[in-house]
């Protein structure tokens, strides 16, 4: 039996396969890494003092990621 590449699985993909496999370990924690790679990052907390810099520094840093 060949291992399941869960890397070349799509989102779709990987989640059909965790609900028919549901003891699954490894492909959960593929899951769960995929999830958090793609997390974003908490910038600031609403009673910050420096709330709107910090927002503005974020936008700004992000429309020069993608320029």
């Amino acid at each position: 039996m060949n291992p399941t590449n869960y890397t070349q699985m799509s989102d779709k993909q990987l989640k059909q396969h965790l609900v028919k496999h549901l003891n699954d370990k490894a492909a959960l924690q593929a899951y769960l890494n995929r999830r958090h790679e793609r997390s974003n990052p908490i910038i600031t907390t609403l009673n910050d003092s420096d709330f709107d810099d910090k927002i503005l520094t974020a936008i700004r840093d992000q429309m020069s990621n993608n320029a």
